[in-house]
């Protein structure tokens, strides 16, 4: 699943590409993707708008829309969701959504049709991005404010780091990042929380965010090849689907085990 900073390589990419750009019209060809809507009222929401912006909040990429009160495109990539562009009007592959502009098209792109593009008068009637929480990237997030949230919960630090309406943007592979980062075990109580782990748990979640963002963004995303991914992610990554491997920095086995649904990679010899 892409998240922040995948996503915020999207919307930086996206931005020099649609800015200022209308959108003649909307194709909706797989509609579960624009559900509750139909496919005729985004087509009628946006057709005719001029995109203002691109921006991401946590893991949502939102296009804001000019007039105002044409509102914002909010999409969700969820497991595999990608954008692609193309430069005719021909549309091949597997398209969920098509946007189409005077020079070139932009499609949303999943095959599993787990991820949304939705339009909402502003983006705060998006339940998922009202409740967000703290952008990482962002100067509200420090070690000051990180400790106080740490001790208003009592669940297991993974479990912490994913939840969206506490941090927003962290996923399953950059909060076992940060967590191997800060050597701070998974299972640790956040409550227990020392403020100098808390300093630690700062710097490896701002650290690996911003190390993973120039990963994405070297090579940038390039929507017009139909298997663009992010490249060379996996040579910053220290525990993330590692099983069995050593430690690149104790060199004991990294162990795998489930929390909360999902699996979480950690070292024993060097988190605590």
């Amino acid at each position: 699943m892409p998240e922040l900073p995948e996503v915020e390589a999207v919307a930086r990419s996206l931005r020099p590409l649609v800015l200022g750009r209308l959108i003649r019209s909307c194709e909706v060809v797989h509609p579960i993707a624009v559900r509750p809507a139909t496919a005729r009222e985004l087509a009628r929401r946006i057709a005719g708008a001029r995109v203002a912006n691109v921006v991401r909040r946590g893991k949502y990429l939102v296009l804001k829309l000019a007039p105002r009160h044409r509102g914002c495109l909010v999409i969700h990539f969820r497991l595999d969701g990608q954008l692609l562009w193309f430069d005719s009007k021909r549309v091949s592959g597997h398209v969920d959504v098509v946007l189409h502009f005077k020079r070139g098209v932009l499609g949303f792109v999943d095959r599993r049709h787990f991820g949304r593009v939705l339009w909402y008068a502003t983006r705060g009637d998006c339940a998922g991005i009202r409740t967000l929480g703290v952008d990482p990237l962002t100067a509200r997030f420090t070690p000051s404010s990180l400790h106080p949230l740490l001790r208003a919960s009592r669940r297991p630090l993974k479990l912490f780091l994913t939840d969206q309406t506490r941090i927003a943007g962290l996923g399953n592979i950059y909060s076992s990042e940060s967590l191997w980062r800060a050597k701070l075990d998974t299972r640790r109580l956040t409550h227990r929380i020392s403020k100098a782990e808390a300093r630690r748990l700062h710097k490896g979640i701002v650290g690996v965010l911003q190390r993973a963002l120039e990963c994405c963004l070297d090579p940038a995303p390039d929507f017009r090849d139909p298997d663009w991914w992010f490249q060379g992610l996996e040579r910053i990554l220290g525990v993330y689907d590692r099983r069995g491997a050593p430690c690149r920095r104790c060199r004991k086995r990294i162990r795998r085990i489930e929390q909360g649904g999902r699996s979480t990679c950690f070292c024993l010899g060097c988190q605590r």
